[in-house]
């Protein structure tokens, strides 16, 4: 499923996906995933599962090295892990995830640096790093926030098609509600670090229990 974590600027939506992947510590309760505790666990026993839960960060432009090719980049997971045998077999894995982020063909795209792309070609190439290690977890902290209005939804759709090819499942980190109705399936309003309400997407739209899940859904600019 699409879990979309919506909330204003500050209201701890980053530092909540941060901390499920083991980059901030936890200051108190638990992270359960599939019924072990992995809160706290340190670096050297979180790195296994590192290939399981991964992150696609805002800003595409600061995701990507720019000393490093394309290539270098979206295959850097796979050295880290000692996972591809050989330059070959590396060469390969990443072909075959640019190709499935769209960036076809992707000998176009393997040899060029980051100032080569756009920003959505930038952001194709942050998820096809994010999925090359096939997680069962995504958190996508604002995806799309820093592109173009035209390139967010084919970015959006682009994901929803690797949620149902990949079976994965996404952690949404949005302050814009109107990419969380299209992309989510159930919805948490994050306000001062808190979850005060959580959702089908439908009924939080539709009847909002909060106040200020009420107050986010009339300060959705209606075309009129």
């Amino acid at each position: 499923e699409v879990l979309g974590v919506v909330g204003e600027s500050g209201s701890g939506k980053t530092t909540l996906g941060r901390t499920l992947l083991g980059l901030v510590d936890a200051a108190g309760g638990t992270i359960s995933f599939e019924g072990r505790d992995i809160t706290n666990i340190g670096e050297s026993r979180f790195r296994p599962l590192r290939r399981r839960l991964q992150i696609v960060f805002q800003d595409p432009h600061a995701s990507l090295n720019p000393a490093m090719t394309i290539a270098e980049s979206v295959g850097d997971p796979l050295r880290i892990h000692g996972i591809a045998r050989g330059q070959e077999d590396l060469r390969s894995r990443v072909a075959e995830a640019l190709e499935r982020v769209g960036l076809q063909p992707a000998a176009l795209f393997m040899d060029r640096y980051p100032t080569d792309l756009s920003g959505g070609q930038k952001q194709r190439a942050v998820l096809a790093r994010a999925i090359i290690l096939d997680p069962d977890v995504l958190i996508a902290d604002e995806p799309v926030s820093m592109l173009d209005m035209s390139v967010r939804a084919k970015i959006l759709e682009l994901m929803t098609q690797l949620k149902d090819e990949l079976g994965l499942t996404y952690i949404y980190i949005t302050h814009d509600l109107a990419t969380a109705k299209f992309f989510c399936d159930r919805i948490a309003i994050m306000y001062l670090g808190k979850i005060v309400e959580i959702g089908p997407t439908e009924e939080i739209y539709s009847d909002p229990k909060h106040p200020y899940t009420q107050a986010l859904l009339r300060a959705i600019p209606e075309p009129d």
